[in-house]
């Protein structure tokens, strides 16, 4: 791809997602998303294989049904109470259907089964856009609204964790079971929305610097499935011996990052007295911890037969940058200590 088109796009991606989270208009709310989805169509579809194809499309079909959706929802509400503003969606239906277009946009459970597949269609680069700055704008619409049907954010979230858990046990494609991953983070943060919209965003944000490093350390090695993962000691054996550790933080084990969010959501859950809620969302955290588990395993308890051109790359100098993969390891492996900094940071 031209440098000139790939700037070109990645301009219009950043300008839509900059728009929705500028606007207080559904109208032009809308406007970003429709810009974010167009931008990033072409940056899917740039290799022409025939799986880049198939999930460029899917991804496009699902969008635009979902800002349709959006689009009639708005307008409903707009016709029944003469607002367009998105601080004054009142009523209950459009609201709900704001909410159920929006869980489309990001790949909530239950309308998050064209997620996995758009995401194993496409290169690690594309995904990570994706997986992180995809999820931007629409968030930046759910946090502003601030949905009160209570109900329906708890079964999407309870669902999402449930689904994201069970769903990447049986998965050997590392992309499918970061999707999996995804809508399990996702479902976590929803279910906290209503309760403290500042523990969503911080949620968000470690959720990203996490998903970050997990996709780099997966460029770096060219891994795309669970058994090239075997060969990455001789790649890279010191990145190797910290993946597990990124891994677990994902998975949301102490004293990792990735403890922090689901330390603090189970703590307001439970002074929500959502007890049962917050019991079903960390029994559903076992089951990703578990798929986390095996990836390491087969990383770093698994050496793959040592032959000569398994040992050659770490010989030669690597092409690509690291500088960001440092950043995001050690945000991912270190952060927990700054959690009073953090929440206090959020809550401003």
């Amino acid at each position: 791809m031209s440098p000139y088109i790939l700037a070109t796009l990645l301009f219009s991606l950043g300008l839509g997602t900059t728009i929705t989270f500028a606007s207080s208009h559904w109208l032009l709310a809308w406007m970003g998303l429709e810009m974010n989805t167009l931008a990033i169509l072409p940056l899917m579809a740039q290799h022409h294989h025939p799986r880049a194809v198939e999930a460029t499309t899917k991804y496009f079909l699902t969008q635009a049904t979902a800002a349709a959706t959006l689009l009639f929802a708005s307008t409903t509400n707009a016709w029944l109470t003469g607002q367009w503003d998105i601080l004054q969606m009142s009523h209950p239906l459009p609201m709900t259907l704001v909410l159920l277009a929006l869980a489309l946009k990001i790949g909530l459970a239950p309308m998050h089964s064209w997620l996995p597949e758009v995401l194993q269609g496409l290169n690690l680069t594309t995904g990570l856009i994706l997986s992180t700055w995809q999820k931007l704008a629409p968030f930046a619409l759910l946090l502003q609204m601030q949905p009160t049907n209570t109900t329906l954010l708890i079964i999407l979230g309870l669902a999402s964790t449930l689904v994201g858990g069970w769903g990447g046990l049986n998965q050997t494609q590392l992309r499918k079971i970061l999707a999996y991953s995804s809508i399990a983070h996702l479902g976590w943060m929803i279910l906290i929305m209503q309760f403290s919209p500042s523990l969503t965003l911080l949620t968000l944000m470690t959720y990203f610097i996490m998903t970050i490093s997990t996709f780099l350390v997966f460029k770096l090695n060219k891994s795309t499935n669970i058994n090239t993962l075997a060969t990455s000691w001789s790649k890279a054996p010191a990145l190797t011996s910290l993946t597990p550790l990124i891994l677990l933080s994902l998975g949301g084990l102490p004293p990792l990052t990735g403890f922090m969010p689901k330390w603090l959501i189970l703590q307001e859950l439970t002074k929500q007295t959502l007890a049962p809620t917050a019991t079903l969302a960390a029994l559903s955290a076992l089951l990703s911890l578990y798929f986390y588990l095996r990836l390491s395993y087969a990383m770093t308890l698994t050496i793959s037969p040592n032959n000569l051109t398994g040992t050659t790359p770490w010989r030669l100098p690597s092409t690509q940058t690291t500088l960001p993969l440092a950043i995001a390891t050690t945000a991912t492996i270190l952060l927990l200590p700054l959690t009073p900094a953090m929440t206090a940071l959020l809550t401003l």
